[in-house]
């Protein structure tokens, strides 16, 4: 009989991310027809996060490498509350919190609208030690709000986790910082890149996801100038 496999311990945690990411079709790199996200940006490739929660051993171990991250980078006794963001980073905050051994809240885009008309759900005591946990990062923008949130509430937040982080929008990483926030992620499109030759995306979809990494506005005035 065959015994369980030998893991690879030359792989870092940001090649065994890419390598998940990619084994669950989590990775979509679509260049001749791309998407537009949430701020109105032309991208051509988008990765879908939610994908994870219906893989139990890859989320298993993105959670247990995030974890080792955070402990490594951030301490363990760093953190009081877990906060997951509406609606992607609820089961990532979740799990987390599981393995952390630490309570949950969750961080809503708007008010509620009626009730206490909160944002913040669940039990966040005065000066709480917050982790801002998300499924993944772009510009930063979402992140600020749900900090923004956590901090009117009472929290203290200076830590947050992704799985995913784009890593070609500094922006994300400046403006979290300016708010005394370091971000945290697993691994970024450059992972992906150096692996995704191999799962069989073609030299001209790889150079565009390239040029778009490089200088995503190029990227996409270059797109736009095509389809005029």
């Amino acid at each position: 009989m065959l015994g369980s496999p030998t893991p690879d311990t030359r792989k870092t945690p940001a090649e065994i991310s890419a390598g998940i990411l990619l084994d669950i079709e989590a990775v979509h790199i679509r260049p001749e027809e791309p998407f537009i996200f949430t701020s109105g940006r032309l991208s051509p490739i988008y990765v879908d996060c939610r994908r994870i929660i219906s893989f139990p051993r890859a989320r298993s171990a993105l959670m247990q490498m995030g974890v080792e991250q955070l402990k490594h980078h951030a301490g363990v006794e760093t953190f009081d509350v877990v906060a997951g963001g509406e609606t992607a980073g609820i089961p990532f905050a979740a799990w987390m919190a599981d393995l952390l051994g630490l309570p949950m809240i969750y961080v809503r885009k708007k008010p509620k609208g009626f009730g206490r008309n909160a944002r913040v759900e669940g039990d966040l005591p005065e000066g709480a030690r917050v982790l801002l946990v998300e499924d993944l990062a772009t510009d930063g923008g979402s992140k600020i709000s749900f900090i923004d949130a956590i901090r009117e509430a009472g929290g203290d937040v200076a830590h947050c986790f992704v799985v995913f982080h784009y890593g070609n929008f500094p922006e994300s990483v400046i403006s979290l910082a300016d708010r005394g926030v370091t971000l945290h992620g697993l691994c970024t499109w450059w992972d992906i890149l150096a692996i995704a030759e191999s799962r069989g995306y073609t030299a001209d979809q790889l150079g565009q996801v390239r040029d778009f990494l490089n200088d995503p506005d190029i990227w996409a005035k270059r797109r736009q100038a095509i389809e005029v």
